[in-house]
């Protein structure tokens, strides 16, 4: 039964309009005006896809350019992709290729970063220096994740490219060897292998003579009063740094006062960021070396891993880390 007032079903309503007297026009007139509603809500269906359409040709990006696209000219990434040029059919190639690449690409921005940080040092602006080693902490540990791909290499997959390479190595990585000196591991005979390069034989010759990140926070140091020896400040710049006893007591004496010593404590310890990143790289290295090859022979004609793991048992800026047992 419907509950509705005046329905035919309720009591005591008529089912003849005539009886109470009401007329069936306005009903008509209302179907009309639903009609007129519904009309009306067509015109506004119409100018809100009128608008949506103009919203969409507003938000729509550009397609059309002259010549290359404006990312194209500002990454260069058609140049990047065609860069790969394989040397077997095995498929495995290109991840090896690739991977290698992109760690080359983090070397140098590492390298930025670290230059940033020794120019901002010798300037005495500490907080510019810490915002660039802070930035290459987070690049490093982008680096070390780009062993991922080539982690789990075994010796037949390694095997069935590893010829193409001849005697390709990363030790013969002129960005790399840019990072090392940079981190005090200096050897004149790491330029050897550049002499056919001019322009990178020069920007490694350069790079030898000049301070290290790790000098130029030892000339900061003195400059704060702090006893560097003048025999560490002056010594061969071309040479590998060799710990110092009295510079390791002058990190002891930061780290025993850290609230006279503020600064100076947060940027060894951006120092340590780095050093332990890159003491993970070498490792990192080792590992996936020693499961793709095993003990045989460097590509480079090193002695593989006996040389790599020689590298990962030396530690940068050693007196950051042996200072921390006086302190």
């Amino acid at each position: 039964m419907s509950t509705f007032p005046g329905s035919p079903d309720t009591p005591g309503a008529s089912p003849d309009p005539g009886a109470s007297g009401a007329s069936p026009e306005p009903e008509t007139s209302g179907a009309s005006g639903a009609s007129s509603g519904a009309s009306g809500a067509s015109g506004a269906s119409g100018a809100s896809s009128g608008a949506s359409g103009a919203d969409a040709a507003v938000d729509a990006p550009n397609l059309d350019f002259a010549g290359t696209t404006p990312y194209e000219d500002y990454v260069q990434a058609d140049v990047l992709t065609h860069l790969q040029h394989l040397r077997s059919d095995d498929p495995g190639e290109m991840v090896f290729l690739v991977t290698t690449q992109v760690m080359e690409l983090w070397f140098t921005v590492i390298v930025h970063e670290w230059e940033t940080a020794s120019r901002a040092l010798r300037e005495d602006r500490v907080p510019v220096a810490m915002d660039a080693l802070k930035r290459s902490v987070r690049e490093l540990e982008a680096l070390n994740h780009s062993w991922h791909p080539l982690a789990q290499l075994t010796p037949a997959q390694f095997n069935s490219y590893r010829g193409a390479l001849g005697e390709g190595s990363g030790f013969q990585s002129a960005m790399y060897r840019r990072m090392e000196f940079l981190l005090g591991e200096k050897s004149a005979s790491m330029l050897v292998p550049h002499r056919g390069a001019p322009r990178v034989h020069a920007e490694l010759e350069k790079a030898l003579h000049e301070p290290s990140l790790y000098d130029e926070v030892l000339g900061l140091l003195a400059r704060r009063g702090l006893p560097v020896p003048a025999a560490v400040l002056g010594r061969d710049l071309a040479k590998r740094y060799e710990p110092s006893p009295e510079v390791e007591a002058v990190w002891a004496g930061i780290y025993a006062d850290p609230d006279q010593n503020g600064e100076l404590v947060r940027l060894g310890e951006a120092l340590s960021d780095v050093a332990e990143l890159v003491w993970r790289w070498r490792n990192d290295h080792l590992v996936a070396t020693r499961r793709a090859m095993g003990a045989k022979t460097g590509t480079g004609g090193s002695a593989g891993v006996a040389w790599l793991e020689k590298r990962a048992q030396k530690n940068v800026f050693p007196e950051l880390w042996t200072a921390r047992s006086h302190v």
